[in-house]
């Protein structure tokens, strides 16, 4: 059951948290109606996912037989143990993270400006430091590249957010567990302390 405290709906960010992404899942069904899950690189823009790879394929099989499609990434921020809590009972264990899952339908990119500039989106966050030529489609080796690889947009039907820090606690143990992160100190508890401090309710 999704919990309505935990959803976000502001586009801008949604598209912050995709920005920030580089790897999500790809949903397709067989022809035979089996599904598959596909781990893949993949950019977000103007409320579309982009995603490439060979023409070949099983994933690029199933898009020729349906092109309905879903793609959901995550990010896990911090494990909650449930003695942080309760000294006794497992139950309150849990994890804090985003998320967001889009369903709708894929549809192949042909225009080599549109894979250009889409590449160029990939290269941004697989290679920020650069060092590449920049990737135009007037330039021969880039154009014979780009024809050689497919480029699938997904237009999404809907894509829900599912955002977790906790905004379902009550004050006293929200304040609580927000002391405990940040004396745990581990890998992304401040970030995540910081980001029950943001959507907490109470401050809202």
């Amino acid at each position: 059951m999704r919990r309505d405290e935990f959803t976000v709906t502001e586009e801008e960010e949604i598209s912050r948290f995709l920005d920030g992404m580089s790897f999500g899942f790809l949903g397709t069904v067989d022809p035979e109606g089996r599904p598959r899950v596909t781990p893949l690189n993949f950019v977000y823009e103007d409320g579309m996912f982009y995603f490439h790879g060979s023409y070949a394929g099983e994933k690029m099989k199933h898009l020729r037989g349906s092109d309905a499609v879903s793609f959901t990434v995550a990010d896990e921020y911090a494990l909650i143990p449930s003695y942080f809590s309760d000294p006794e009972m497992a139950c309150p264990a849990t994890s804090y993270f985003k998320s967001v899952t889009a369903s709708g339908r894929a549809e192949a990119v042909s225009d080599l400006e549109e894979k250009a500039r889409i590449f160029t989106r990939f290269m941004s966050k697989l290679q920020p430091e650069g060092g590449y030529a920049p990737i135009d489609s007037r330039d021969e080796r880039y154009r014979v590249a780009l024809k050689a690889v497919s480029l699938t947009r997904i237009v999404p039907d809907a894509i829900t957010a599912k955002f977790k820090f906790g905004q379902n606690l009550e004050q006293s143990p929200r304040e609580s567990l927000i002391k405990q992160l940040e004396e745990r100190g581990q890998n992304r508890d401040q970030e995540t302390a910081d980001l029950m401090r943001k959507y907490c309710p109470y401050h809202q």
